[in-house]
């Protein structure tokens, strides 16, 4: 059994000092973590905590996109993502697909504090084993003409 060892951090404007609060307060038990991050976020997240993350693009120029590649090619474990419900935001379809991608492979999701919270507490965080899909019958489908 393994640890989950990689945590994607997203949020949205309105959201991020909460998720600088958060982490800050759970500090020990990401600390051992590698962190992936959108850009803007993983800045502020840098500064005000000193903790050291991989920053991708901001999300509305790809990083929500790079994100869920990483979650694909199995390089993340798990996805806390605080996002604003009352702000529309430019870039939706992005945040939908990396929604989607995140379910399709079986990933933890938290998009908010009080599900995050309940994540980082459970013993899970040491013990975890995600399943991981089999896409193999839906890669070697056979597509017919017509």
């Amino acid at each position: 059994m393994t640890a989950i060892k990689s945590i994607a951090l997203i949020a949205h404007d309105n959201c991020k000092l909460e998720l600088v609060d958060w982490l800050n307060e759970h500090r020990e038990a990401v600390s051992h973590c590698t962190l992936i991050t959108t850009g803007t976020t993983g800045k502020l997240i840098e500064e005000a905590t000193g903790l050291s993350v991989q920053r991708m693009h901001s999300g509305p120029l790809g990083g929500d996109q790079q994100i869920g590649a990483r979650i694909s090619e199995g390089k993340v474990d798990l996805l806390i993502f605080f996002w604003d419900p009352l702000e529309p935001m430019s870039h939706d379809p992005d945040i939908k697909a990396l929604l989607r991608i995140a379910t399709l492979w079986n990933i933890p999701v938290a998009c908010n504090r009080s599900t995050a919270d309940f994540i980082i507490h459970s013993p899970l965080m040491k013990h975890y084993v995600r399943e991981q899909p089999d896409f193999s019958d839906y890669q070697s489908r056979t597509i017919t003409p017509g």
